[in-house]
């Protein structure tokens, strides 16, 4: 197990998550280790990404699917570079980005089985050394048990009476699939 660096750095609030300093910084600066192939299944119109997906029609993107749609058409071990994943923080969120773009909100949708899919699909399309910057409002990430090993939690107060943005900065150092291997 490796040190984890955990940081602390105000910034405004921004609904574009990338827009905020801090953050954008230490995603460039995670694009720039890499050569590999970068993916967001979330770009909310950003292209930090090799490969970008937007639910939403108005949005400048590679893809307009469903992210876990999007995440399947990758193979097992085809991302090599990361995955940016700043999904909605909440169901009020995903309510908000649906009703957003004329969308039918269901209960299935609001579940954690909506993130926990999603990071399911992550571990499975990363490959070993690949990257992953998860923001939201828990430092969760994709997690151990997926064969990722945290490097950077960054928290990012923006202020009284509103939540941090957590980014959480993890490598796959392993494959589950080589656990249940003899």
């Amino acid at each position: 197990m490796s040190d984890i660096t955990i940081r602390r750095e105000w910034a405004m609030p921004n609904s574009s998550t990338f827009e905020i300093a801090p953050i954008r910084s230490l995603l460039q600066s995670q694009i720039r280790k890499s050569d590999g192939v970068w993916i967001d299944p979330f770009s909310g119109g950003t292209n930090y990404a090799d490969l970008t997906n937007d639910l939403n029609p108005e949005v400048d993107s590679d893809y307009t699917l469903d992210a876990i749609e999007f995440l399947q058409r990758f193979d097992t071990g085809d991302v090599d570079g990361g995955v940016i994943y700043d999904p909605p923080y909440s169901p009020r969120q995903v309510k908000e980005c649906y009703d957003n773009i004329g969308l039918e909100v269901t209960q299935e949708d609001t579940k954690t089985s909506f993130w926990g899919n999603a990071r399911r699909e992550i571990a499975r399309i990363c490959d070993t050394g690949s990257v992953v910057v998860s923001c939201g409002w828990n430092s969760g990430g994709v997690g151990k048990t997926a064969g990722f090993e945290k490097q950077e939690i960054l928290l990012v107060p923006h202020g009284s009476g509103r939540n941090d943005t957590i980014v959480t900065v993890e490598e796959k150092t392993r494959s589950r699939l080589n656990d249940f291997k003899e």
